[in-house]
Protein backbone atom coordinates (compact mmCIF):
# COMPACT_ATOMS: atom_id res chain seq x y z
CA UNK A 1 0.00 0.00 0.00
CA UNK A 2 1.10 3.29 -1.18
CA UNK A 3 0.16 6.57 1.31
CA UNK A 4 0.40 9.62 -0.63
CA UNK A 5 2.88 12.12 0.98
CA UNK A 6 2.37 15.15 -1.56
CA UNK A 7 -0.16 17.31 1.28
CA UNK A 8 1.94 16.37 3.93
CA UNK A 9 5.25 17.77 2.74
CA UNK A 10 3.31 20.99 2.00
CA UNK A 11 1.42 22.19 5.35
CA UNK A 12 1.12 21.00 8.54
CA UNK A 13 -3.15 21.03 8.06
CA UNK A 14 -2.76 18.20 6.14
CA UNK A 15 -1.31 15.38 8.47
CA UNK A 16 -2.44 11.95 7.66
CA UNK A 17 -3.79 9.42 10.83
CA UNK A 18 -4.91 6.06 9.94
CA UNK A 19 -4.90 2.54 10.89
CA UNK A 20 -2.91 0.31 8.09
CA UNK A 21 -3.12 -3.43 8.14
CA UNK A 22 -0.07 -5.24 6.58
CA UNK A 23 -0.52 -7.14 3.34
CA UNK A 24 2.79 -9.47 3.98
CA UNK A 25 2.13 -13.05 4.20
CA UNK A 26 5.71 -13.92 4.79
CA UNK A 27 9.36 -12.51 5.34
CA UNK A 28 12.10 -13.88 3.59
CA UNK A 29 15.62 -13.58 6.04
CA UNK A 30 18.88 -14.76 4.74
CA UNK A 31 17.37 -16.93 2.20
CA UNK A 32 14.60 -18.46 4.06
CA UNK A 33 10.95 -18.12 4.23
CA UNK A 34 8.95 -17.59 7.12
CA UNK A 35 5.31 -16.98 7.34
CA UNK A 36 3.42 -14.07 8.89
CA UNK A 37 0.91 -15.98 11.43
CA UNK A 38 -0.51 -12.89 12.74
CA UNK A 39 -0.69 -9.19 12.66
CA UNK A 40 -1.67 -6.51 14.59
CA UNK A 41 -3.20 -3.11 12.42
CA UNK A 42 -0.52 -0.59 12.15
CA UNK A 43 -0.87 2.56 13.66
CA UNK A 44 0.70 5.36 11.29
CA UNK A 45 1.02 8.99 11.34
CA UNK A 46 2.69 11.12 8.95
CA UNK A 47 3.05 15.18 10.06
CA UNK A 48 4.79 17.86 8.43
CA UNK A 49 7.67 18.78 9.79
CA UNK A 50 9.00 21.88 7.18
CA UNK A 51 8.49 22.38 3.46
CA UNK A 52 9.37 18.45 1.70
CA UNK A 53 9.73 17.20 4.84
CA UNK A 54 7.43 14.89 6.39
CA UNK A 55 8.00 12.83 10.44
CA UNK A 56 6.56 8.81 10.16
CA UNK A 57 5.41 7.39 13.06
CA UNK A 58 3.93 3.71 13.05
CA UNK A 59 3.37 1.19 15.38
CA UNK A 60 2.05 -2.34 15.31
CA UNK A 61 3.13 -6.42 15.83
CA UNK A 62 3.73 -9.18 13.94
CA UNK A 63 4.12 -12.87 14.48
CA UNK A 64 6.53 -15.19 12.55
CA UNK A 65 6.81 -18.63 12.12
CA UNK A 66 10.49 -19.13 12.70
CA UNK A 67 12.67 -21.93 14.21
CA UNK A 68 14.58 -22.67 17.24
CA UNK A 69 17.92 -22.35 16.45
CA UNK A 70 18.98 -25.41 18.69
CA UNK A 71 16.69 -27.97 18.35
CA UNK A 72 14.93 -26.83 15.19
CA UNK A 73 11.04 -26.64 16.61
CA UNK A 74 8.94 -24.02 15.23
CA UNK A 75 8.74 -21.12 17.60
CA UNK A 76 6.08 -18.55 17.81
CA UNK A 77 7.70 -14.88 17.27
CA UNK A 78 6.43 -12.13 18.17
CA UNK A 79 8.25 -8.64 16.60
CA UNK A 80 6.94 -5.35 17.90
CA UNK A 81 7.49 -2.77 15.53
CA UNK A 82 8.13 0.41 16.50
CA UNK A 83 9.09 3.43 13.95
CA UNK A 84 9.86 6.78 14.09
CA UNK A 85 11.85 8.12 10.93
CA UNK A 86 11.87 11.31 8.74
CA UNK A 87 11.15 11.39 5.18
CA UNK A 88 12.00 14.03 2.58
CA UNK A 89 10.18 14.98 -0.93
CA UNK A 90 11.65 13.97 -4.40
CA UNK A 91 12.82 17.71 -4.73
CA UNK A 92 14.76 17.96 -0.88
CA UNK A 93 16.38 14.89 -0.23
CA UNK A 94 19.77 16.03 1.84
CA UNK A 95 22.27 13.99 -0.01
CA UNK A 96 23.39 11.50 3.31
CA UNK A 97 19.66 10.70 3.16
CA UNK A 98 18.94 9.69 -0.26
CA UNK A 99 19.64 5.91 -0.49
CA UNK A 100 17.56 5.59 2.77
CA UNK A 101 14.44 7.90 1.50
CA UNK A 102 14.83 6.05 -1.77
CA UNK A 103 13.93 2.90 -0.60
CA UNK A 104 10.66 3.77 1.06
CA UNK A 105 9.65 6.24 -0.85
CA UNK A 106 8.49 6.21 -4.46
CA UNK A 107 8.20 9.82 -5.69
CA UNK A 108 5.54 11.24 -3.02
CA UNK A 109 4.17 8.27 -2.04
CA UNK A 110 5.02 6.23 1.32
CA UNK A 111 5.56 2.25 0.14
CA UNK A 112 3.98 1.44 3.44
CA UNK A 113 5.60 -2.57 3.02
CA UNK A 114 8.44 -2.23 2.69
CA UNK A 115 8.72 0.41 5.64
CA UNK A 116 7.11 -2.23 7.79
CA UNK A 117 9.79 -5.28 5.84
CA UNK A 118 12.50 -3.01 6.99
CA UNK A 119 11.85 -2.88 10.79
CA UNK A 120 11.01 -6.30 10.50
CA UNK A 121 14.55 -7.28 9.09
CA UNK A 122 15.59 -4.66 12.13
CA UNK A 123 14.19 -6.40 14.54
CA UNK A 124 14.95 -9.76 13.69
CA UNK A 125 16.23 -11.62 17.29
CA UNK A 126 19.59 -12.75 17.09
CA UNK A 127 18.95 -15.61 18.57
CA UNK A 128 15.71 -17.64 18.36
CA UNK A 129 15.11 -20.25 21.44
CA UNK A 130 12.17 -22.56 21.78
CA UNK A 131 12.82 -22.30 25.99
CA UNK A 132 16.00 -20.58 27.36
CA UNK A 133 17.29 -23.82 28.34
CA UNK A 134 16.87 -25.62 25.00
CA UNK A 135 19.58 -28.48 24.96
CA UNK A 136 19.45 -28.74 20.84
CA UNK A 137 20.29 -31.65 18.69
CA UNK A 138 22.62 -34.73 19.40
CA UNK A 139 26.03 -34.01 17.09
CA UNK A 140 26.21 -37.45 16.35
CA UNK A 141 22.75 -38.85 15.80
CA UNK A 142 20.75 -35.75 15.93
CA UNK A 143 17.61 -36.70 18.61
CA UNK A 144 16.35 -33.77 20.47
CA UNK A 145 18.16 -33.89 23.63
CA UNK A 146 15.29 -32.05 25.33
CA UNK A 147 13.38 -35.06 25.83
CA UNK A 148 16.29 -36.92 26.73
CA UNK A 149 20.32 -38.28 26.84
CA UNK A 150 20.41 -40.54 23.42
CA UNK A 151 23.67 -41.89 24.87
CA UNK A 152 26.20 -40.94 21.97
CA UNK A 153 29.95 -40.94 22.97
CA UNK A 154 29.92 -36.79 22.53
CA UNK A 155 33.91 -36.43 23.41
CA UNK A 156 35.21 -34.54 21.16
CA UNK A 157 39.15 -34.75 21.34
CA UNK A 158 41.29 -32.01 21.81
CA UNK A 159 42.82 -31.49 17.92
CA UNK A 160 46.45 -30.39 19.08
CA UNK A 161 46.94 -33.39 21.14
CA UNK A 162 46.59 -35.55 17.89
CA UNK A 163 50.55 -35.56 17.75
CA UNK A 164 51.09 -37.19 21.11
CA UNK A 165 48.49 -39.47 20.33
CA UNK A 166 49.89 -41.24 17.18
CA UNK A 167 53.50 -41.07 19.05
CA UNK A 168 52.12 -43.43 21.76
CA UNK A 169 49.77 -45.54 19.37
CA UNK A 170 53.35 -46.12 16.89
CA UNK A 171 55.09 -46.99 20.22
CA UNK A 172 52.78 -50.14 21.44
CA UNK A 173 53.52 -53.75 20.13
CA UNK A 174 50.52 -55.39 18.38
Amino acid sequence: MFIDLSNVFQNASSDIHQQYTAELTQASYRGQEFAVLEKSPFTIDCVYEQDGRAGIRADGCIVLDMYCDRCLKPVPEKLDIHVERTVYAPDCVPADEAEDNLEIMDGYQLNMERLIFNEILMNWPAKILCRPDCRGLCKVCGKDLNLGDCGCDDFVPDPRMAVIKDIINADKEV
